[in-house]
């Protein structure tokens, strides 16, 4: 019987112990993915010098039936403006190249991200005549192609053979760019149900020396951008505490607004309110999620918030904002309550409501259960067999 093999390309993908996190989920996808191929080849093609900004080794890797390349090549950021073209071109020749070396074989190519992971894969699709299937992740990005007809984009889309959109509602926008919508797909991010499940709270709490007396608030997100709404949620503690001042917020992430936040918790005097924590590792989030009460989404925009599924899976409510994802994924005040983005009050006003409301933990822990990565893999293996 002949082989079937898969070859995944992505913008990031982690490192061997998950020190950088950056396609976390695709890792995870791929974690589940792999027992339907006998082989599954990640290429994450790295441009030189990019290691030492972020700050991060990335070395080849196996686990299991899955082996995960790191190729170099040369690249010009100025290329996104004035040549994406030629960004293409070097990264499907350094990819040509690993596969040449390596001996690689695959039947299917399943590129995340449209830009440039979806280009290069395209390009490819002429070389090894297999069918492309590309997961589109961003939300604004997205928009913003098709607002502007971007030709790179709308011409990788009609050489795709299937386009999987992670937020269902955008999947009519392809048609303003004559995208067939019989090719366009939704299939949700997922959770990894044996990392994310419930864990008694006050074992966590002891583990991560956390107080057993205060009403634990969490977000989880990445401090890079003012998209993730932070600063919103800040602004929306120092009115709860007047409410409650049992309350300690807790943002687990890293970044370059880190000092901007401290400057903005020092300056509303939440020093004992709010703790930023710094990044952690993937593994150890679960601990956090089940060591709080509510975990809070303050982002103004998301193509869909896995870690509200995650949350989820460990029983927890959740409050997010209507940010174009959520609204997906707390399709009921069962499971939590959304506010408006970029207004603490009404942030404020729902995380009180849900600090004060009894919830029902085992219809969040089943409605949840929808999202495992097995469900959601199952899915995207039927994407595979209409290729």
């Amino acid at each position: 019987m002949s082989e079937e093999n898969l070859l995944v390309i992505c913008n990031n993908f982690p490192n061997q112990d998950n020190t950088f996190v950056g396609g976390i989920f695709v890792k995870e996808q791929v974690k589940h993915l792999k027992s339907y191929f006998d082989n599954v080849y990640v290429v994450s093609p790295i441009a030189y010098g990019m290691g030492y900004l972020r700050k991060t080794k990335h070395f080849n890797y196996q686990f299991e039936n899955v082996q995960a390349f790191f190729p170099k090549y040369i690249n010009n950021p100025l290329f996104w403006h004035y040549g994406r073209s030629m960004w293409v071109c070097l990264e499907a020749r350094a990819i040509r190249s690993l596969i040449e070396k390596e001996h690689l074989n695959f039947d299917l190519i399943h590129a995340h991200f449209t830009w440039p992971s979806g280009a290069v894969g395209v390009k490819l699709k002429q070389n090894y005549s297999v069918p492309v299937v590309i997961t589109e992740h961003t939300s604004n990005t997205v928009k913003k192609a098709i607002e502007t007809k971007d030709r790179i984009f709308i011409n990788t889309w009609n050489k795709a053979d299937k386009i999987i959109r992670v937020k269902q509602s955008d999947i009519s926008a392809f048609s303003h760019v004559r995208i067939p919508l019989q090719n366009v797909i939704s299939i949700p991010n997922g959770y990894d149900s044996k990392k994310f499940h419930p864990i008694d709270i006050q074992k966590c709490r002891k583990l991560l020396k956390l107080p057993q007396d205060k009403k634990l608030i969490l977000n989880v997100g990445n401090l890079y951008s003012e998209v993730k709404g932070h600063r919103y949620l800040i602004e929306a503690i120092s009115q709860i505490i007047t409410n409650r001042k049992d309350t300690l917020c807790i943002i687990i992430g890293a970044g370059k607004l880190r000092t901007t936040l401290e400057h903005q918790i020092h300056s509303l005097g939440l020093e004992d309110y709010v703790m930023l924590t710094g990044g952690k590792q993937h593994d150890e989030i679960p601990l956090w999620m089940n060591a709080c009460d509510l975990f809070v989404l303050p982002s103004l925009r998301e193509s869909f918030g896995v870690v509200q599924i995650e949350a989820m899976a460990c029983g927890k409510p959740v409050v997010a904002t209507r940010n174009g994802g959520s609204e997906e994924i707390v399709i009921s005040d069962e499971y939590g309550l959304l506010a408006e983005p970029t207004d603490p009050d009404d942030l404020a006003k729902k995380i009180l409501m849900a600090l004060h409301r009894k919830w029902d933990r085992e219809k969040i822990l089943a409605y949840a259960e929808r999202f495992t990565w097995e469900n959601i893999a199952k899915e995207i293996r039927g994407v595979y067999s209409k290729v």
